[in-house]
């Protein structure tokens, strides 16, 4: 497949993009193909892979590396950060926080032109907090 190809926009891609801009979580590959495969039956997981990372790579979403053995996916691309739980993977968004002072901070102290960053904290969600509770 050739470049022009890949820029082409297509219905895949659309359908993907609709589907991820209809959630409030950060789901992986695996959680959108479920989605999107509802509307189009004959999509296979590996477009839905080759179409998130091309989206990702536009910069016209996010691609969440977590640190587990799938990413996520963001339909938001501006920065900002992200807290994931520990026992479950949940991955939900941080507000409030302002990304552009760590931008700004890295660069005096270190002289670097920053083009971008992913902060990620990681702790226990209220769902595995309150579960652990009941089991203890």
């Amino acid at each position: 497949m050739d470049s022009t190809t890949n820029r082409r926009h297509t219905r895949q891609r659309q359908v993907i993009l609709e589907e991820i801009q209809k959630l409030d979580t950060h789901p992986s590959a695996a959680m959108l193909y479920e989605r999107v495969r509802k509307r189009l039956p004959k999509v296979s997981l590996g477009t839905v892979y080759r179409n998130l990372d091309f989206l990702a790579q536009a910069g016209v979403i996010q691609k969440l590396n977590t640190g587990s053995a799938e990413a996520r996916f963001d339909w938001n691309p501006e920065i900002h950060y992200h807290v994931r739980c520990s026992q479950c993977g949940r991955v939900d968004d941080v507000h409030d926080a302002p990304a552009d002072l760590v931008d700004r901070k890295i660069n005096e102290l270190q002289g670097f032109d920053i083009l971008g960053h992913q902060l990620q904290f990681i702790g226990i969600c209220p769902d595995c907090r309150l579960l652990d509770q009941k089991v203890h």
